[in-house]
């Protein structure tokens, strides 16, 4: 389905809501519109305490990677 068969579906599907829907359907819409996406910068130490447990050999080579070695 091409763009334009969405926006024709679209409107077939609008022309069948009731007056409140369609308020309801154009808030939503001027949300979407205005909605500008927020970036937040990553403060250090944010994820502390997050990582509760680690193996002991956590750092040991894996046996897999033996014959790179």
């Amino acid at each position: 389905m091409n763009i334009a068969e969405h926006k024709l579906n679209l409107i077939r599907q609008i022309d069948q809501l009731p007056e409140e829907s369609l308020l309801e359907l154009e808030e939503i819409i001027t949300k979407l519109r205005t909605h500008k996406k927020t970036i937040s910068k990553r403060q250090f130490g944010c994820m502390k305490g997050l990582v509760v447990s680690m193996a002991d050999d956590f750092d040991a080579p894996l046996a897999d990677f033996n014959e790179f070695m």
